[in-house]
């Protein structure tokens, strides 16, 4: 068995953790979270992904198996993006995030707000 150490710089873990870490793979898993979407409908839940950031994105989760593209034959094509068994196993986590950084966002703004004003008097 390998023993995987995203403390290590080479270690394929580290990459990985590059990856769930994102913001955007936060938001698009979460985009998914429902469901099967085509690349429209993420691009649209996701407000501010520019598109050629969404296709990497995408690709990116396919690449690593946390998401399947779905290509089905019809006038236009229609392709279709799902969380795969280990993709649906991070939503939990990444609400999780996404949870945290909501509760937690009045304190963080008043802590940049006091930085910004201790750094500018000094």
């Amino acid at each position: 068995m390998t023993a995987w150490d995203p403390y290590v710089s080479d270690c394929p873990s580290r990459r990985l953790l590059d990856r769930i870490g994102d913001r955007w793979t936060v938001l698009v898993v979460g985009a998914l979270s429902d469901g099967p979407r085509r690349f429209s409908e993420i691009a649209r839940r996701v407000d501010g992904i520019s598109q050629k950031m969404l296709t990497q994105t995408l690709r990116g989760l396919e690449q690593d198996g946390l998401v399947t593209r779905t290509v089905t034959a019809a006038v236009p094509v229609r392709v279709d993006y799902e969380l795969t068994d280990s993709g649906r196993s991070l939503q939990g986590p990444l609400r999780a995030l996404e949870e945290w950084a909501i509760e937690h966002m009045s304190p963080v703004l008043a802590a940049r707000e006091r930085f910004v004003t201790s750094t500018s008097s000094s």
